[in-house]
């Protein structure tokens, strides 16, 4: 069976490859993340999600597009529900392509970070799976949250501290942003 695996960075992808791959799935990931601010820790995610791709022999699919001002535009006077519309659209966007290139289903790494808001992902990923005719394969990666930091820090890679747009990064020295 053909899984798209959307992979929001390195770090979230080794211990949910690892899972369904074990499950007998063809694992194929997709990098497409235009929240993350600035460009410069895009590309360091980008650099560090193909590098790990190739460690573990799995194709990784690249977005070249990065549209933050696109992303920004939808959340601006929204900043503290950025996550849905960061989710939408990334959910969105795999659950297309798992389609248009006849993948059996799609899932993310977003299910595995103790830091996302799980349930919102998983109803978001059933909604786009429900719009774009594809199957959507939940899975609670979270159980796997230690081995896999773990497994990610043996392989050296960069290694980022905060979710990715700039609000987050914001978050991480301002604390929470209230409406």
């Amino acid at each position: 069976m053909k899984l798209l695996l959307h992979t929001c960075c390195g770090p979230c992808t080794p211990a949910p490859l690892d899972a369904l791959l074990s499950e007998g799935f063809e694992v194929f990931g997709l990098f497409y993340n235009p929240n993350i601010h600035p460009y410069t820790e895009h590309q360091k995610r980008l650099d560090a999600a193909r590098s790990l791709a190739e460690l573990n022999g799995f194709k990784l699919i690249v977005r070249e597009d990065y549209d933050l001002e696109g992303f920004l535009r939808e959340v601006v006077f929204r900043e503290s529900q950025r996550c849905i519309f960061c989710y939408e659209r990334r959910l969105g966007a795999a659950a297309r392509l798992a389609k248009k290139s006849g993948m059996d289903a799609f899932t993310t790494t977003l299910l595995y970070s103790k830091h996302q808001k799980h349930d919102l992902v998983a109803e978001l990923a059933r909604e786009a799976a429900r719009k774009h005719g594809v199957e959507f394969l939940y899975r609670d990666f979270r159980e796997l949250w230690k081995e896999g930091i773990e497994k990610y820090r043996a392989t050296g890679l960069y290694r980022q501290n905060y979710c990715g747009c700039i609000f987050s990064e914001r978050e991480r020295y301002l604390g929470p942003i209230e409406e």
